[in-house]
């Protein structure tokens, strides 16, 4: 999605279902730390802001799983996000914001996590140690075409009855093979924008 937008600006609202302090969470998880470790890669921003109220809630509890992020040409020009009061008749709650050219003062933005360094001589080990990966955790055997993997693994998904325990598995291994195709750099730092 993001080689298509030709220099445009991109919104992207994600239901993570991934947990992190990144985006204001009241905790990380491994889920979340992948999701981090996405986003860096791709050079996009979280624009979600610290609030009292959070993105999720429902019988069993709470929390900030639902994020906006900008590329690049929009960043700037994304202002007053907030998680909305009004009741959104669903457990995820309401998030606005506005386009345009005003910017709030002060604003922070935490980014932590691994950043990948990624160039197009380590993309094709990239693609083999993907497939590696996946044909082993998923016991695929022997697969050398990606398409036909990525569909094997969605007929997978389709017929599971436990579709969390499915992603968890492909989020240890896109990270497994991302650990084992790029260099990274350790984000400890937060920055102003």
């Amino acid at each position: 999605m993001l080689d298509f937008t030709k220099g445009n600006g991109l919104i992207i609202a994600i239901d993570s279902k991934a947990r992190s302090a990144a985006w204001h969470d009241f905790k990380t998880k491994k889920r979340g730390k992948t999701m981090e470790q996405f986003i860096v890669s791709k050079n996009v921003y979280i624009v979600s802001e610290e609030s009292d109220r959070t993105t999720f809630h429902n019988a069993r509890g709470k929390s900030n799983m639902d994020l906006t992020v900008v590329n690049t040409q929009i960043l700037q020009a994304v202002t007053n996000w907030e998680i909305y009061e009004e009741d959104s008749c669903s457990d995820h709650s309401i998030i606005k914001f506005c386009i345009g050219h005003h910017r709030k003062q002060d604003r922070q933005q935490h980014n932590y996590g691994i950043r990948y360094v990624i160039n197009e001589q380590v993309l094709n080990r990239f693609e083999r140690n993907l497939i590696a990966s996946v044909a082993t955790n998923f016991q695929k055997g022997k697969v050398t075409n990606i398409q036909h993997l990525d569909k094997e693994l969605a007929t997978q998904a389709k017929e599971t009855c436990d579709i969390e325990k499915v992603l968890d598995k492909l989020q240890e291994t896109i990270t497994t093979a991302c650990n084992n195709s790029f260099g990274n750099a350790e984000i400890n730092q937060k920055w102003t924008k």
